[in-house]
């Protein structure tokens, strides 16, 4: 059974950083491509960014140049690194299997606001 378990959210000001993690278990973390995704309570589900099991990447124009998707197959974590925080990226964000974003944890919320 897929496991997912989402860290790291908090309240940042506009211009801050954040790292989140996600702790995977139940199925071949280092075989499958990952992804990030944000629930927005005005535009709901936006997918941010992916990483392949190959270690490539692709992200969201919204997100890219100011975040870092990363993994780390040993300890089955996945990471986003958020960087320049915008008012506009709050929202509960999740991990979720790349071929079926459906399968996702609960998340963790980012807030940005001054």
């Amino acid at each position: 059974e897929v496991h997912l378990v989402e860290s790291g959210g908090g309240l940042v000001q506009p211009g801050g950083s954040l790292r989140l993690s996600c702790a995977a278990s139940g199925f071949p973390f280092s075989n499958v491509g990952m992804s990030w995704v944000r629930t927005v309570p005005e535009k709901g589900l936006e997918w941010i960014a992916t990483i392949f099991a190959n270690g490539g990447t692709s992200y969201a124009k919204s997100v890219k140049g100011r975040s870092t998707v990363s993994r780390d197959n040993a300890q089955k974590m996945l990471y986003l690194q958020l960087d320049n925080l915008k008012t506009e990226d709050t929202g509960l964000y999740r991990c979720a299997l790349a071929s079926d974003l459906q399968q996702r944890g609960q998340g963790t919320q980012v807030t940005v606001s001054s």
